[in-house]
């Protein structure tokens, strides 16, 4: 039986839209076929809040969503990849946090969201660092920029550029600022739940999914 993916989402500080980005991938995965298991490792439990959100007699509402600190996650990984096809992992608004470096410690794969802003990309750069380290100390791990919360702006198109001079790849997929993400958090799902007004969203999910496989190999 082969274990499945695990992608650890990363951000230093709050409002990157990590969680976003975490439930959009599982809901992505989960609207290919594909079994996901997500995991809150932030102490804010804002991806296991979410999951609650759903309507208790909606099942296709549901995502698997379980609240662990990193201690636990290291000692039940195999566990967790037995039980899915991938594991995504949210975790602390932190690179310091023990459960950050546990997420990074079994991850195939970091995503790190990056609000094109000058304050984020900042922030961003000391997240590169701590993957690029890591990715020093295990060839097992990639890291790569994932675009978040896009505007159509000059000022983003302006940081966006500037993604380019980072060292870690920058993922050929988006996902914008629009209302069916913070929508998708009320009805405790993602954005696949949300019919075809959240078209648009769903394509970004899409080809954010695809560029996700492509950097896991295909797998």
């Amino acid at each position: 039986m082969s274990l499945g993916r695990v992608i650890a989402v990363v951000s230093q500080k709050g409002g990157a839209g990590k969680t976003t980005v975490a439930m959009q991938l599982g809901g992505g995965f989960h609207a290919r076929g594909a079994s996901v298991l997500l995991v809150d490792l932030d102490p804010q439990e804002s991806a296991f809040r979410w999951a609650e959100s759903a309507p208790l007699l909606d099942s296709d509402l549901h995502l698997d969503v379980r609240k662990m600190s990193g201690l636990e996650l290291i000692k039940h990984i195999g566990e967790l990849q037995r039980e899915a096809d991938y594991v995504v992992l949210d975790t602390p608004p932190s690179i310091y946090h023990p459960s950050t470096l546990a997420a990074l410690a079994v991850a195939h794969l970091a995503l790190i969201p990056a609000v094109p802003s000058p304050t984020d990309l900042w922030s961003t750069l000391a997240v590169e660092r701590l993957i690029l380290t890591r990715m020093e100390q295990s060839h097992r791990l990639h890291g790569c920029i994932v675009p978040n919360r896009v505007q159509n702006t000059a000022l983003a198109t302006d940081v966006l550029e500037l993604l380019h001079e980072f060292t870690l790849p920058i993922l050929d997929a988006m996902l914008c600022q629009r209302n069916a993400y913070a929508q998708s958090a009320v009805i405790g799902a993602s954005v696949f739940q949300l019919g075809s007004g959240a078209d648009a969203a769903q394509e970004e999910v899409r080809k954010l999914i695809a560029a996700v496989l492509k950097q896991l190999g295909g797998n």
